[in-house]
């Protein structure tokens, strides 16, 4: 309905031979005020110093295709409301279900290549609700951009070296010794949890007491080694679990061996963005809008936490990707500043890395916080909450609110079979239409060819806002593409499936009536294929039945 829109008001605008360079066109915020809106008025009332409201007629008086619509208004200061007629909505309809996702997708990325890095955990313990959050939503926004036309590709950063790796091996290192009966202290600010000690007793069946009582320098690069290893597989199964996979797996480790630790460096200080002071090194962020000058290497000659990520992200920068897309805990928020100087500092606009934020996870069970998790120690891990309530459920409830905005997860309301739960609603939506159209088989009603219905018998008022709403998917998708937000896309489903239900449940779709239940059908299949469309984009399963 939008592009058509656009061309008829880009031809009424030349009419007049006036020029826009955009023509903007939503959805109303009301449906009494019709099915779409544009403000093309208002946008041209400084230029031609004419009302918006004068400028609002003339472009309806210049609209040559009248009868695609049932009404169009001016309302307000200028915006000019449009209502379709039903005959071009039925034969929209019709289009949607002849050519599906053709019908649904737009090529807005036309090939370009995009790196979108989520997750990143360190491999020093289980996944947590936060790290699932992030996966979720860098796994479906790479969905919506690949359907969208672009390339995609998704990396994981793995920290395998520093002081958590290190203190990682040193707890494992620990608990190995207590286990064969040594009395080992475990570090202070070590890891803890039954994941410590499952890891100790792995190495205790592969090399029984080899280590015994070996010093921790004899042994330290060994535990490092096999546990952070062991804790990365664990992670990898984890996210398999969750229908999550990679293309590239960046190791940190490997920036380093490859020397581009201390290139990178060098490239900047050949930009003279590198200087010395007090005995360490220093990059000079503040040029580029940071609040401070960020230290690289320490007095000691050690590369702080922040070399590393200069490293990647140059390495990032030379795969010549058109669009880079990080996307981090909030806790990391004080860190985009440096990154953004990086970027600018290497001779790249700061637009071309995009940082979004995924707020953290707060569990519940029967509105009361659930805080401690008898794997991890202290927090409940990814796997507990998927093994209670499935991928899908955990996968779309963290869907369920914008990243940047704190979400509640309740795992009662995640096990309801009601429409409290929002995934349970949305699946038992296309659940219910394969259970329609099996019962319309087992009446002998031929349903190979659903578009070839009389749509003009879908005239009730719940069947044309149900047309409508499938219709606005395009919009949605669009608009979710362009602002990089998958949720929109949850939230339209949860639209959908709300409108779907009522609907079913005071109209019989299969009827005495058969060229009406073939309409109905028609119109069954068409939900269909759009919440199949959405599931798709947000890695979900469309169970046939529940």
């Amino acid at each position: 309905m939008k592009k058509k829109l656009h061309n008829i008001i880009e031809r009424a605008v030349k009419h007049l031979g006036i020029s826009l360079p955009e023509i903007v066109i939503e959805l109303p915020k009301e449906e009494s005020f019709g099915d779409l809106a544009t403000p093309a008025a208002m946008s041209l009332a400084g230029v031609l110093k004419k009302p918006p409201r004068k400028i609002a007629e003339d472009i309806v008086n210049a609209i040559a295709e009248k009868d695609v619509f049932e009404k169009i208004e001016i309302a307000g200061p200028g915006f000019i409301n449009f209502t379709f007629s039903k005959p071009y909505i039925y034969s929209e309809l019709r289009g949607l279900i002849n050519d599906r996702s053709g019908f649904l997708r737009a090529d807005i990325g036309k090939g370009k290549r995009i790196q979108i890095e989520f997750v990143s955990a360190n491999p020093t313990g289980p996944l947590h609700l936060g790290h699932g959050r992030g996966a979720a939503v860098g796994a479906a926004l790479s969905n919506l951009l690949s359907a969208a036309g672009y390339k995609v590709e998704k990396e994981f950063y793995v920290n395998d070296a520093g002081r958590q790796v290190k203190l990682l091996g040193l707890s494992v290192f620990a608990r190995y010794n207590q286990l064969l009966g040594i009395d080992y202290p475990s570090p202070d600010d070590g890891y803890k949890g039954f994941y410590i000690e499952d890891i100790a007793n792995t190495v205790i069946r592969n090399y029984g007491n080899k280590y015994a009582e070996a010093s921790i320098k004899e042994a330290g690069e060994f535990f490092t080694d096999f546990s952070y290893r062991l804790m990365l597989e664990s992670i990898k199964q984890d996210l398999k679990e969750f229908g999550i996979t990679f293309d590239t797996w960046q190791s940190e480790r490997e920036l380093y061996e490859r020397g581009e630790v201390a290139q990178s460096i060098n490239d900047l200080k050949e930009r003279d963005y590198i200087y010395e002071d007090g005995g360490a090194v220093w990059f000079r962020s503040t040029a580029f809008g940071d609040d401070k000058d960020r230290v690289v290497i320490k007095k000691d000659g050690e590369y702080t936490y922040f070399a590393p990520d200069i490293a990647y992200h140059r390495n990032k920068v030379e795969k010549e990707f058109d669009e880079l897309i990080d996307i981090w805990g909030a806790d990391h928020h004080g860190y985009i500043p440096r990154i953004q100087a990086v970027i600018q500092a290497l001779g790249y606009p700061k637009e071309s890395l995009k940082i979004l934020l995924v707020q953290m996870v707060s569990l519940l069970r029967g509105g009361k916080p659930v805080q401690m998790s008898k794997r991890a120690g202290e927090f409940v891990t990814l796997k507990e909450v998927i093994d209670e309530v499935g991928a899908d459920t955990t996968k779309f409830i963290f869907l369920t609110r914008r990243p940047d905005s704190h979400l509640e997860f309740d795992l009662e309301v995640a096990k309801a079979q009601s429409a409290e739960n929002p995934v349970f609603y949305v699946q038992y939506a296309n659940a219910r239409i394969n259970s329609i159209f099996s019962h319309a088989k087992e009446q002998g009603i031929n349903i190979e060819k659903p578009d070839d219905a009389n749509l003009s018998l879908l005239s009730l008022p719940e069947e044309i806002r149900i047309i409508k709403k499938l219709l606005s998917y395009q919009m949605i998708f669009e608009g979710a593409v362009i602002a990089h937000e998958p949720h929109r896309i949850t939230f339209y489903l949860q639209e959908l499936a709300g409108m779907f239900h009522p609907y079913y449940h005071r109209h019989k779709v299969v009827t005495d009536d058969i060229e009406l239940t073939k309409a109905r059908l028609a119109l069954c299949e068409a939900v269909r294929i759009v919440l199949k469309d959405g599931f798709e984009i947000l890695g979900l399963s469309a169970p046939e039945r529940m």
